[in-house]
C-alpha cells in the first residue's frame, strides 16, 4: 500500500473511527453514573447522556446531516416514534 493510499485511507476513516470512540466514551460515562449513583436524581443525566448517543448515531452515522430537510424530517419522527415506543413498553413493564 502506497502513502497516497494510506493518507486517503486515514481521512476516510476518520469521522467513524472518532465516532466510535465517542459513543464509547460516552457509554462508560453512563456506565459510571449507573454504578455510582453519585446523586438521587441520576436517571435525568443518564437520558441526557443516551439521548447525546442517539443524536451521535443519527447525524454521523446514519449520515442525516447530509440529507434533504425532509429526509431529516422523518429521521426525527422515526426516532421519536421508537421512544414512544420505548416509553410505552416500559411504562407497561413497570406496571405489572
Amino acid at each position: 500500500m502506497s502513502d497516497d493510499e494510506r493518507r486517503v485511507l486515514r481521512a476516510h476513516m476518520r469521522v467513524p473511527v472518532l465516532t466510535a470512540g465517542a459513543l464509547l466514551g460516552l457509554l462508560g460515562v453512563n456506565v459510571a453514573l449507573g454504578a455510582t449513583l453519585p446523586f438521587a436524581h441520576v436517571w435525568i443525566l443518564e437520558l441526557m447522556v443516551a439521548t447525546a448517543m442517539v443524536v451521535t448515531i443519527l447525524w454521523v452515522s446514519m449520515e442525516v446531516r447530509h440529507e434533504p430537510p425532509l429526509v431529516r424530517l422523518f429521521a426525527g419522527i422515526g426516532f421519536f416514534w421508537v421512544g414512544i415506543l420505548f416509553a410505552m413498553t416500559l411504562t407497561d413493564y413497570l406496571t405489572r
